[in-house]
């Protein structure tokens, strides 16, 4: 099956060698300086460097030709682009699309299936693939597994079976609200991580964050309509974990070093990638207002971002609560 992957960062790179081992692969990205130094190295030195390309993957910056005899297209940009990239394939081919993409679009504060709703319209066979997976690990062929989720299950077993491998193990699912929900807030919780042991708060804290935190994500996801087992599985409790305690994860480098004191412009720019979580936190407060829900985490960290508290303030509004039933 020949695959196309819109977007050449880390995530896009990673799933462009990984997917070569079994399909005709076609790997495009829009600037033309980056892609031809990338062609020429045979090696994504910016997002995924050490790595090789594959000799039998294609680079191309030709939208026209990279989608030409595609039968999947994979959008692995941020979600910021996922709009004008569905507007420009969706006259170019009627294959089937996944997104890669976490968060909220800015502005609009639309998650990707909604941006897909408004450009696709409700028929078109379209997924959304998360999960725990650092794009240097799937690069390097360690083993991954990930959710891929439809509004058709149908259609979400069919791309599982042809995607599925060894390294790279898929499971269906038919709640994208769920699965969305659950990719755009555990980088909020991330950030709280990071923040709790940049602080040298100690594991016991950290884990009460994690937990605490996947509580939120599920309240706020259940009551957007996805599914309770969802915030179990792969793209809830699996990519929560990752992202809250892996060194890789950028959101969990942003907590750590707002701990340490650096501002946020300074941290967001040191990154050279995105962020998700620092756009989602506003965002998911206006959702929390929206369904009348409590989310003392994800309201702690949106006031840090903004920089309303200092992290030892953030501490202390979260110590300092009523203490509750768990449940």
């Amino acid at each position: 099956m020949k695959v196309t992957i819109l977007g050449h960062g880390a995530w896009g790179s990673a799933l462009a060698i990984h997917l070569c081992q079994s399909h005709s692969t076609t790997l495009w990205g829009r600037d033309p300086d980056a892609l031809e130094n990338i062609q020429r190295e045979r090696e994504n030195k910016l997002y995924l460097p050490g790595i090789p390309l594959p000799d039998n993957l294609i680079l191309s910056t030709h939208l026209n030709e990279a989608l030409l005899s595609a039968k999947l297209v994979i959008i692995a940009t941020p979600i910021a682009s996922l709009r004008s990239l569905l507007e420009a394939i969706h006259p170019l081919t009627q294959v089937p699309i996944i997104w890669a993409c976490k968060g909220f679009e800015p502005k609009t504060g639309y998650l990707a299936h909604q941006i897909g709703l408004e450009i696709l319209g409700v028929d078109y066979p379209c997924a959304v693939l998360s999960g725990p997976s650092f794009a240097q690990e799937l690069a390097k062929g360690l083993p991954t597994a990930v959710t891929l989720a439809a509004k058709n299950i149908d259609l979400a077993q069919e791309l599982m079976r042809e995607l599925h491998h060894p390294r790279l193990r898929l499971y269906a699912s038919e709640d994208i609200v769920g699965v969305e929900i659950a990719g755009a807030m555990k980088n909020i919780i991330a950030i709280a991580a990071g923040l709790s042991d940049g602080l040298q708060l100690g594991h016991n804290a950290r884990a009460a964050l994690i937990t605490r935190g996947l509580a939120e994500i599920s309240r706020l996801g259940v009551a957007m309509g996805g599914k309770s087992e969802t915030f179990m599985g792969l793209s809830g409790l699996g990519d929560l974990v990752l992202t809250a305690t892996g060194p890789l994860s950028r959101n969990y480098r942003v907590g750590k070093l707002l701990a340490e004191g650096q501002r946020l412009e300074a941290i967001l720019k040191s990154l050279g990638h995105v962020a998700e979580g620092v756009g989602a936190a506003l965002e998911v407060m206006r959702l929390a207002n929206q369904y009348h829900i409590d989310l003392p985490i994800s309201r702690m960290v949106e006031a840090l971002l903004n920089e309303q508290i200092t992290p030892q303030q953030a501490l202390l509004s979260l110590l300092n609560r009523e203490p509750k039933r768990e449940s």
